[in-house]
């Protein structure tokens, strides 16, 4: 497993205490897999950061990296939402972030993923 890249579905997840999504995690973290979450999943996920104590630890974890936003990732998520003409900019970002790592996608929105990141393995929560 090269890593994992989680979409707000996959956090959301966590955060309800879904055993199968912190299984995974664990392995990912034992195996010293890369876990990356971009901004956006974070920006949809994150409601009450005091009260959200599994996403807080799973940003924090020393295997969590954050995939910004930044002017030439936009650019890169509006050409491929151009390109699949979707609208949704952050299952672009999550597939942008997952291809160009050639991270698994974890995910609970496997059909649009599956659109926009062909070429990347789901893992459905």
């Amino acid at each position: 497993m090269s890593g994992l890249t989680l979409d707000t579905g996959a956090l959301i997840a966590l955060e309800r205490g879904n055993r199968f999504v912190a299984a995974l995690l664990q392995r990912a973290i034992a195996a010293k897999a890369d876990i990356a979450l971009p901004t956006t999943v974070i920006a949809q996920a994150m409601r009450d950061p005091a009260k959200q104590v599994a996403l807080n630890l799973l940003i924090r974890a020393s295997a969590t990296s954050i995939a910004e936003l930044d002017r030439p990732t936009a650019v890169a998520v509006g050409r491929i939402l151009a390109v699949s003409r979707t609208s949704d900019i952050t299952d672009a970002h999550v597939a942008l972030t997952a291809t160009t790592r050639n991270h698994t996608i974890v995910t609970s929105d496997p059909e649009d993923l599956a659109a926009l990141a062909p070429n990347c393995e789901l893992i459905e929560v």
